[in-house]
């Protein structure tokens, strides 16, 4: 193919290299992201904090934690600023899934995708499931949408002529290492994809290397932390694929079929083919080979389910440009194209976004469907319940001990007002942040951990048990809170056993 402004006579190999650049549909690719962050907007607030957000919040300033590099919590703590509320926390994750809309469309059109495909790549994507359920909260994987949309949009670029934009995925990488350390495994899968399919001359330039050291520096601060500290994020690997390895793999086929919803399967397979057949397969085919190989990386790790979603994405992006030249000429299947996009995106509202009443959500299965939304259900309650067990206790406790950061999280949120100390937690950083001071003779123990520490007191008393009061099934429902007297060891020796991560 020609690009456009290229001349015909044109030396083939450039000429085999570069996709037709059709003009960015800015007004339906905004209006896609404007339309997606509107909605967002308005579902900002509904059930309440989810539990990452919780923690993130708390988290003391550092250049890295144990389970994560430090620019998520950085966003959440900044938010405070703004306003203590969940539409505040979830300010960036919002901008970043719009944002993300926009670079997915770009990748379309960097693949030779019209008006057709870049409307098919913005609206579909917008209203998908992964991106309205991960930019409804601020998570880690949320901030990814756009960095690793970025990444890759500047390698299909720097693969297409333009060797300059190296610099730029260079640039973006390394920031992007401050996120999540996944994009090492992003890069890789694409280095390897143009090794074994092309374009291999775009490797041949100055501006490569240039990227590379850009991308290295940008990422130092992070690799040092890394580095200084025993690499916590190989650690932290570890522990979730012992945690979370058989569910993974025999959960990941039906999760790659409702990432983005069943009705865009067909188009993410279509992008993968589409990739790998001539001419597109050596100019492009190199991203199919990624995306395959980053699902074979969760498979084999075991660590995380939606890893693959970023690339499954760009795969979405790259089915737009064959599926939306089909649809022009079958006016019948544009037609059922544009009801199926909407009947996704309707549903991944529902299971997005607050659209079902708290009151009644545990009497339907969007709770189980997506457990994003069980994991923003009833803090305050239970942060009360915990007061109200904490002023009763028999022994006066000084400290509140939880099994997770979400707990954790929840009383450093609500529990003041309520007479609560700061909480302390064993689980990924907070384990380091403070733990029971010498000398603390009783604590309340509050979730599951309870049945692992009981042997490490004199004496456990249940007082209550978690209830969120509009039965959703969640990781604190019926979860224990007790007072423990006693400490059999001095707490120096009695918190590594508290300490976990998952």
């Amino acid at each position: 193919m020609t690009a456009v402004g290229e001349s015909q006579h044109a030396p083939a190999h450039h000429r085999d290299r570069r996709m037709d650049r059709q003009p960015v549909w800015w007004p339906v690719v905004a209006g896609a992201a404007l339309a997606q962050a509107v909605v967002l907007t308005l579902g900002s607030t509904g059930y309440g904090y989810h539990r990452d957000e919780l923690y993130f919040r708390m988290l003391p300033p550092a250049w890295g934690y144990v389970d994560q590099p430090p620019l998520t919590p950085l966003l959440a703590r900044l938010t405070a600023h703004l306003a203590e509320a969940p539409w505040a926390l979830r300010t960036p994750a919002t901008l970043a899934a719009a944002t993300s809309v926009v670079l997915i469309a770009l990748v379309t059109r960097e693949l030779g995708g019209g008006r057709g495909a870049q409307a098919l790549a913005a609206w579909g994507y917008a209203f998908a499931a992964i991106p309205l359920m991960l930019g409804h909260l601020l998570l880690t994987s949320t901030i990814d949408l756009p960095l690793l949309a970025a990444v890759v949009l500047a390698v299909v670029r720097a693969t297409g002529g333009h060797p300059r934009w190296w610099l730029a995925a260079g640039v973006v990488a390394g920031l992007t290492t401050w996120n999540r350390l996944l994009v090492a495994v992003v890069v890789a899968s694409l280095a390897v994809g143009i090794l074994a399919l092309g374009p291999r001359r775009s490797l041949r330039t100055p501006w490569l290397a240039a990227g590379a050291a850009a991308g290295l520096v940008t990422a130092l601060p992070n690799l040092l932390y890394q580095a200084t500290h025993g690499w916590p994020q190989l650690a932290m690997g570890r522990a979730l694929a012992e945690n979370n390895a058989a569910d993974v793999r025999s959960s990941l086929p039906l999760l790659l079929l409702v990432m983005l919803g069943p009705p865009l399967v067909l188009v993410w397979v279509a992008g993968l083919v589409w990739l790998l057949r001539r001419p597109q397969r050596a100019v492009a085919g190199y991203l199919a080979v990624a995306c395959l190989l980053v699902v074979g990386f969760t498979f084999a790790s075991g660590a995380q389910p939606h890893y693959p979603a970023h690339l499954l994405s760009v795969a979405y992006a790259a089915g737009c440009v064959p599926v939306a030249r089909w649809l022009t000429r079958r006016r019948w299947a544009a037609v059922t194209a544009a009801v199926l996009v909407a009947v996704n995106g309707a549903v991944s509202v529902v299971l997005a976004l607050p659209v079902v009443p708290v009151r009644v959500l545990g009497s339907t299965p969007v709770a189980a469907i997506s457990p994003l939304v069980a994991d923003q259900v009833g803090w305050p309650r239970y942060v009360a319940q915990v007061a109200a067990a904490y002023r009763s206790a028999p022994g006066g406790p000084t400290q509140v001990v939880t099994s997770n950061y979400g707990e954790a999280g929840a009383i450093a949120r609500y529990g003041r007002r309520l007479g609560l100390p700061r909480p302390l937690s064993g689980q990924n950083a907070l384990a380091d942040v403070a733990r029971p001071p010498d000398g603390t003779r009783t604590v309340l123990v509050v979730g599951y951990q309870l049945e692992g520490v009981r042997d490490l007191f004199s004496s456990c008393e249940v007082l209550a048990r978690l209830d969120n009061g509009v039965d959703v099934d969640s990781e604190e429902q019926g979860a224990p809170v007790a007072v423990c007297t006693g400490p059999t060891l001095p707490w120096d020796r009695l918190w590594p056993r508290f300490h976990h991560l998952d």
